[in-house]
């Protein structure tokens, strides 16, 4: 039965009767009173990363329900009103009547013949205990309760069917949840893969990688992910094109299925507007700024972007895996937020070129201008320095598995040396959301890099433009077409005759199409082309390579 507002089916003449009149007028006022109320909404820990709600009762006042004891204690009910009798005699004759905390009634609200019924079971309830007590019931309420069961005998059949049906959910559920405060996120891949080219001697590999993720609240508006993570993936198809970093993929590095804790995360909270991020291990500017490239970007995970490169502008990547603070604060709503953090990679090394301060460090930060809801653009300022010699760290500059050997400063091939960098990197990215099913995205950065060991400057580019497809031919698909360049050195000057090298831009062309099997089964296709691996500066391999994959992802 399709709702109907009140009071279309009624029989109007059991209203005339002076005991009816009270009885079913305050019945209606306390169904479109109480029986509308939208209850608090239940937090999902997995995307209290987003802008916190402010679940007080201060904020949202009509969000739960109180006793009433007198009618004077609605604000909005005075003696004056047209129910104000009737509400008294139900307050003080039967007690169930529930006002907000505001102490508002709200009577004028309109209301559903299915929300009608939920009062007037509320109030057979409140009958039936007085009678089980053995206190009087007027008669003629009696009989208007009698009529209106009949009248309503449909929907309040229904009404209690559904609610048997969720006594019965919400037992199965506290019956099987796993913590009443954690919710466990499980995701599992297989991938076969093969690389080809005309200098490519690769073989066709199949590897999984798995994560465990705990995602804990405790307060509602907080949560505390640990994350566990393996794979036998490696470095993928890095070896057999000479050492590049570029067609890595976003989901590859675990070697030999070790399990590993990758992550310890609290994020909470200050106020309505403040986020906070404090990460122990594997922090990285991504966890809390805006990538602007929804989908594709899932935190290397096994369900977006096939590559590294095709998640997010490599200027997020400098200082990843470092511990750190960071925080997300909202200057106008919705329109303009302001982001940043301070990541130090060998915060926990108590020695000499650690620790959180006097070691190496990347430090972020962000402007997020949104001129419509389909359109948004940041410009982003890093500063990062990175120490060579830093314990731990067999490349401390780099933009984290993206890019040329010489976009990551190994100049050692240049016969120059690595050294110490001090660098400032510029970005600017956006995205566009042209339609429901059609989105554009684009990010470019430059990196001014001082050779410090050296004397001397670097500079480095990368930029892209992304295509995005959501729900192509199903729902929760996405399919995407990525083209840009991967961080490469653009030019180096330093004391004495500059270093020669080719200066090929490394383009990086990716297709691929998410599709889901069902809401647990994705499976993935991509190809990943790169022109001039390296700059073309490798003497083992400078042809084009071409990367097949095929995904299948399992979440849970």
């Amino acid at each position: 039965m399709s709702p109907q507002k009140f009071p279309l089916s009624f029989d109007r003449k059991a209203f005339l009767f002076p005991g009816a009149t009270g009885f079913a007028l305050a019945l209606s006022a306390i169904a479109a009173g109480s029986a509308i109320a939208e209850p608090t909404p239940m937090v999902n820990v997995s995307d209290i990363v987003g802008r916190p709600q402010d679940n007080s009762a201060s904020s949202k006042p009509g969000d739960s329900l109180a006793q009433v004891q007198s009618v004077n204690q609605l604000r909005d009910v005075s003696p004056g009103e047209w129910a104000f009798e009737a509400l008294r005699s139900l307050v003080e004759r039967y007690g169930c009547i529930e006002g907000y905390p505001d102490q508002t009634f709200r009577g004028n609200r309109a209301l559903t013949r299915y929300e009608f019924a939920a009062g007037l079971n509320a109030c057979l309830n409140s009958v039936e205990r007085l009678i089980a007590n053995s206190q009087s019931v007027l008669r003629e309420d009696l009989a208007t309760l009698q009529r209106l069961v009949q009248e309503f005998e449909a929907e309040l059949a229904a009404l209690g069917a559904r609610l048997d049906n969720l006594e019965g959910r919400v037992a199965f559920l506290e019956d099987n949840q796993f913590s009443t405060t954690t919710k466990l996120q499980g995701e599992v891949a297989f991938t076969i893969a093969d690389v080809f080219g005309e200098d490519v001697d690769g073989e066709t590999i199949f590897t999984d990688r798995v994560r465990l993720q705990l995602a804990t609240s405790f307060t509602g508006r907080d949560v505390l992910f640990t994350r566990l993570t393996a794979g036998n993936f490696g470095n993928a198809f890095q070896d057999e094109l000479g050492g590049t970093f570029e067609g890595r993929f976003a989901f590859d590095g675990e070697e030999n299925n070790t399990v590993t804790i990758d992550r310890v995360h609290y994020y909470f909270p200050i106020g309505r507007d403040l986020r906070v991020f404090a990460m122990a291990n594997l922090g990285g500017h991504h966890f809390y700024a805006d990538t602007f490239n929804a989908g594709l970007d899932v935190g290397g995970g096994a369900n977006g972007s096939l590559s590294t490169f095709g998640e997010r502008s490599a200027i997020y990547r400098q200082g990843l895996s470092g511990p750190g603070l960071a925080f997300s604060y909202d200057i106008v709503d919705d329109v303009i937020t302001l982001q940043g953090g301070y990541l130090a990679r060998g915060a926990n090394l108590p020695e000499a070129e650690g620790g959180l301060f006097n070691g190496s460090y990347s430090a972020l930060g962000q402007l997020i201008i949104r001129p419509t809801d389909k359109l948004k653009f940041g410009l982003t300022y890093l500063n990062t320095y990175e120490i060579n010699s830093n314990t731990g760290f067999d490349r401390p500059f780099s933009f984290g598995n993206t890019g040329t050997l010489l976009g990551n400063l190994r100049l050692d091939q240049l016969g120059v040396g690595n050294t110490d960098v001090l660098a400032n990197s510029y970005g600017i990215q956006g995205q566009f959301d042209v339609a429901p099913n059609f989105s554009i995205r684009a990010w470019g950065a430059f990196i001014d890099a001082s050779l410090l060991e050296l004397n001397g400057d670097a500079e480095i580019w990368t930029y892209a433009l992304v295509l995005a497809f959501p729900d192509l031919g199903k729902e929760g698909s996405l399919g995407a077409i990525t083209v840009g360049a991967e961080p490469y050195l653009g030019g180096i000057e330093v004391p004495g005759p500059n270093p020669a090298f080719e200066n090929d831009i490394p383009l990086h062309i990716e297709v691929s199409y998410r599709y889901p099997i069902n809401d647990n089964i994705f499976i993935t296709p991509g190809v990943i082309i790169l022109t001039s691996p390296n700059q073309g500066d490798n003497p083992d391999f400078d042809s084009t390579a071409v990367i097949g994959a095929i995904r299948t992802t399992f979440v849970f």
